[in-house]
């Protein structure tokens, strides 16, 4: 029992309320974002579309996406974390109650476009908050535990959906809706600000004066070059965890395998993270991080590559057990120097820039892969695994230096105390 309490203190112990209340927004706010996972299905089954025009409408919704992040993050900066955080809530359950009852291609283009801008605007806000609100110390916990909600709120919304979807497409997107409101009825009540205050602005006239600083903002984020070293490691990993998702179904449907197989492989890896991920952090919680994701990485690499030689499910089950650990140890320290990297009034900024690594990768890894499967066979998998063993060695070589600035950043943040002065000695003592 004992063990059990240490357990989960070194877990989930220490974390403040403010976390706990956003933690549950997200968990509730996954578990209710099912109805664009079946996007592709509704526009062909219930609306009649092209499968050309579907994939038009899916790649809005990703571009959406790609925007919806920069716009949070600046806002998230300049408006605030909970405003941004309500504001996507709200904009978002609209939209799926238009979704719900639009009947025209065009308008459901437009808005399925508009729910990818709502859908990621939340993201920085999320994690900038959490940044906020949590010490130095414990976010690799709460990171830990923000990964483990999304993925139980996907999972949960993967079995509502089917339910959903087989009853009407109305109600998915209803529901949806209802569940999106629902966050934000705990953000709204629960949830305070959380940005920083910042001092009060000097005067105009200083700030016109030649040869002034350019103010900070999402320029900064743009030209940081440790951070974007960061970023486009995420990326190359991005891409290969997208492998899931975009290439490895057709592989597993040209080696004669049923769609329940490809269903069996992705839920295995579900499963692995919501059982296991909880234990993650108190077995990385003594390594160098640039170490811990150049091993996951390597994971990663390693059960892809494997897929060269896959020919039945037991395979391909294999090698998931093998990239799904690796995304398990990579999510912890990801979400930590990702936001270790961000100056504290600019977090929100950072984070936009970092998550668009993932509709990036969402783009690249089935254009390229498609065209790479297609003339390579197998081979393909093959420069996958590459690709994550470059991104691994990138991981140690740009890890002591990274490590240095964030040193610096958390020096210019908390600076040591100045000295008290001893008081002068007494006359006559």
């Amino acid at each position: 029992m004992r063990t059990l309490r240490r357990w989960l203190h070194d877990t989930a112990g220490g974390l403040p309320a403010t976390f706990w209340y956003l933690w549950a927004g997200l968990l509730i706010n996954r578990a209710g974002a099912f109805a664009m996972l079946f996007l592709s299905l509704y526009l062909t089954a219930a609306r009649g579309a092209s499968e050309a025009l579907t994939g038009t409408v899916v790649g809005a919704y990703g571009l959406g996406g790609a925007g919806g992040v920069l716009l949070g993050g600046i806002l998230a900066d300049r408006w605030g974390r909970r405003a941004t955080l309500l504001a996507a809530h709200v904009a978002t359950a609209v939209l799926m109650v238009g979704l719900a009852f639009s009947r025209h291609l065009m308008l459901i283009a437009i808005l399925a476009a508009l729910v990818g801008v709502a859908h990621s605007m939340p993201s920085p806000a999320f994690v900038a908050a959490i940044v906020d609100v949590v010490p130095q110390q414990r976010r690799s916990r709460a990171f830990n535990l923000q990964f483990w909600a999304f993925n139980l709120g996907m999972a949960v919304a993967s079995l509502l959906a089917g339910l959903l979807a087989e009853a009407s497409f109305v109600a998915l997107f209803l529901v949806d809706a209802a569940a999106t409101l629902l966050a934000a009825a705990v953000i709204a009540w629960k949830v305070p600000e959380t940005l920083p205050r910042r001092p009060h602005p000097a005067p105009r006239r200083a700030e016109r004066q030649p040869g002034r600083p350019r103010q900070p903002g999402l320029h900064t984020a743009l030209t940081d070059r440790t951070f974007l070293t960061f970023v486009a490691l995420t990326f190359v990993l991005a891409v290969l965890t997208m492998q899931t998702s975009t290439i490895m179904p057709l592989a597993m449907r040209s080696d004669g395998l049923r769609p329940s197989a490809y269903g069996a492989v992705v839920a295995l890896g579900g499963v692995l993270i919501v059982l296991g991920q909880l234990f993650v952090p108190r077995l990385i919680e003594r390594h160098r991080r640039d170490r811990v994701l150049a091993v996951s990485t390597t994971l990663l690499a390693l059960g892809f590559a494997a897929l060269a030689f896959a020919d039945d499910v037991p395979v391909y089950l294999a090698a998931a057990v093998v990239w799904t650990v690796g995304q398990m140890l990579a999510a912890p320290p990801n979400a930590q120097i990702n936001a270790d990297l961000a100056p504290p009034e600019l977090r929100a900024r950072y984070q936009s820039v970092f998550y668009l690594a993932f509709p990036a990768a969402s783009f690249v890894a089935p254009t390229l892969g498609g065209i790479s499967l297609q003339h390579l066979g197998d081979r393909h998998w093959l420069i996958v695994g590459g690709l994550g063993l470059l991104a691994a060695g990138g991981h140690l070589l740009a890890g002591p230096p990274r490590e240095r600035r964030v040193a610096a950043l958390r020096r210019r943040a908390d600076p040591l105390p100045t000295p008290t002065p001893e008081p002068a000695p007494v006359p006559g003592r």
